[in-house]
């Protein structure tokens, strides 16, 4: 396969073998100055607000900024690596020197998909991209099919989440150089397993950003979303340097995809929305590789996800299904602050239909905002659905960061577990959860002075109303919280963890030999909610060629168990005949089964 790069209206970008161009929008300044290395060259205003200068002779490696008119150094917005920190000198990137190393490489299908979320600076102890390459192995031994790696953007600080990167091609210099990262793509790649990036295209992060300075106009003034002011997606300079990073990384990086990230906060008035047009242009320039693009979407919304007479999505691919984890989290835990009180009455009825169905809300109104929220989605096929009972945040935003395991119990937690593995939809595990891991992940960063107090005060404030609101809520910017989240992987050499690998191991396997065949059949599914009761829940999926279903328990008494079709090809425990509490039972008819 051919490696190829995007061109890209902003950034340092070679256009021969020895001269670089240098090109920025700064309608915001008067005059502009690239400082390169220790020399300083007037830039050429070239219209509309840009400035740009071809230099020959630069290589890669080469340090750069721009110097403002009030003699302030700062970083290119579309700098492909820092030297160190988000607000010192950018450094000149040649792709050309990163082939992919797998270059035949073209992906896994969709329907094959068990998603394995990770944080770079917990996912080891060192944090980096390198040490990242070492658990690989373990993954792919595992069955793990797809890495999603949480946003790597360049940030403030050393340490944080990622949710508030400012430089948007750049991965963050604290993990590692972009050698570092595609040396961890390509290792992926060779035992198997595709890779996928969380990207931030709806605000800038606090720290680093200096687009207000070079261009006022990249933003609206008067409109805000929950972290500043909305960025103006119609002016054509801010929607190219927002369609060109999802390119930027899926071409110069060999990505198989990309999460977007709360596409609800993307308010866009131009004639063509911003999301589908990055959707177009991604499939037109990648029509040969397996490229999958999930949403976050608070909405339940489907319009972004059209499917051809083929089941092909010519938009984006699936969406994170939070109705799932949330009726699963209250189902399992009782709790219903916050957000949770939408699925506080009935649970075990929203856990069925978000089995069944997909989305819990198809319409109907929140107790929390008093609006109706979703569309129907019952047409919609169960992959199109991304499934969890754990993600960075809906665990790293409780106050404590607990995982599901330390509220609910190992017991509850194995038997949704396995829920989630053997459903037809796409499931997602958060880090450890294949082992069982038990340290909390929290919220953290590395801010100073004003900022790391505004962001400290703010996060205890946050919790008022939540579960543990009453406790003392970790300092973000305190290196022993972000110590505290790191995996402990220790714990899957011992007798528990290496009994929840197995577990693992054997879950995905089933899911690979059962289900994966179901999904890659065209035709209507059939989701059908067949019981539930206190405690316990029953759904079953009609395909053209087979019916799976399951049934499971995790009530204090035991039930009956359900009549489902065909044959067991999983119990927990082994070889039940009824639901004993914290149990489940799934079973496979091929051919039609009449329910």
């Amino acid at each position: 396969m051919e490696f190829r790069t995007c061109r890209r209206h902003w950034g340092a970008e070679f256009i021969s073998d020895d001269v670089v161009r240098f090109r920025v929008w700064a309608e915001g300044q008067k005059d502009l100055t690239l400082r390169l290395t220790d020399t300083d060259i007037p830039m050429a205003a070239v219209g509309d607000g840009w400035f740009q200068i071809d230099v020959p002779g630069v290589r890669h490696g080469t340090t750069y900024q721009f110097v403002l008119q009030d003699g302030l150094a700062v970083p290119d917005p579309a700098s492909r690596a820092q030297q160190d920190d988000v607000n010192g000198p950018s450094v000149v990137i040649d792709p050309r020197r990163n082939p992919p190393a797998q270059s035949e490489w073209k992906g896994r299908p969709w329907e094959e998909t068990v998603i394995y979320e990770l944080h770079i600076g917990t996912f080891t102890e060192e944090g980096t991209f390198r040490a990242a390459i070492e658990k690989l192995p373990y993954l792919a031994e595992l069955g793990i099919t797809q890495l999603e790696v949480m946003p790597v953007s360049q940030f403030g600080g050393q340490r944080g989440w990622g949710y508030d990167g400012v430089l948007l091609y750049a991965p963050h210099s604290a993990y590692g150089t972009p050698e570092d990262f595609h040396a961890f793509i390509d290792a992926a790649h060779a035992l198997g397993l595709a890779v996928v990036l969380d990207i931030v295209l709806n605000h800038f992060g606090p720290e680093g950003n200096y687009l207000p300075l070079l261009s006022p106009a990249f933003f609206h003034q008067d409109r805000m979303t929950p972290w500043g002011n909305g960025i103006a997606y119609e002016v054509d300079a801010v929607r190219q340097y927002i369609a060109e990073a999802p390119l930027f990384w899926l071409s110069e990086y060999h990505f198989d995809g990309l999460r977007f990230d709360a596409i609800d906060q993307i308010h866009d008035d131009a004639e063509t929305h911003i999301l589908p047009h990055i959707a177009q242009r991604i499939r037109a320039a990648f029509p040969d590789r397996h490229i999958h693009l999930t949403t976050e979407d608070s909405r339940n919304v489907i319009f972004l996800h059209p499917r051809d007479e083929h089941g092909q999505t010519p938009l984006f691919t699936a969406e994170w299904n939070d109705d799932f984890h949330n009726a699963a989290h209250v189902f399992a835990t009782g709790e219903s602050h916050a957000y949770y009180q939408d699925f506080a009455f009935e649970p075990e009825k929203k856990l069925a239909r978000a089995l069944a169905e997909g989305f819990v809300y198809q319409g109907e109104i929140s107790l929390q905002t008093g609006k109706s929220r979703g569309v129907e989605c019952r047409e919609q096929p169960p992959q199109f659905f991304v499934d969890f009972i754990q993600n960075h945040d809906q665990v790293g935003n409780r106050a404590q960061g607990e995982r599901l395991i330390s509220l609910a119990g190992a017991d509850k937690t194995r038997v949704l577990f396995a829920a989630l593995l053997l459903s037809p939809h796409i499931p997602l595990l958060f880090m450890g959860e294949e082992y069982g891991e038990t340290q909390p992940f929290l919220f953290f960063t590395d801010f100073h002075g004003d900022l790391a107090k505004a962001v400290r005060e703010g996060r205890a404030k946050e919790f008022t109303g939540h579960a543990g609101h009453d406790e003392t809520v970790p300092d973000p910017n305190d290196l022993n919280t972000f110590m505290r989240s790191k995996l402990d992987w220790n714990r899957v050499d011992t007798e528990e963890g290496r009994a929840w690998v197995h577990l693992t191991r054997g879950l995905i396997a089933l899911r690979q030999r059962y289900v994966v065949p179901l999904l890659k059949q065209h035709g209507a599914v059939e989701g059908n909610v067949l019981q539930t009761t206190l405690g316990m829940v029953a759904v079953s999926w009609r395909f053209p060629s087979g019916t799976l279903s399951l049934a499971l328990n995790i009530g204090k008494k035991p039930l009956t168990l359900p009549d489902l079709p065909g044959k067991p090809i999983f119990s927990w425990p082994e070889a039940i005949e009824n639901l004993p509490p914290n149990s489940i039972v799934v079973r496979f008819a091929e051919g039609e089964a009449t329910l």
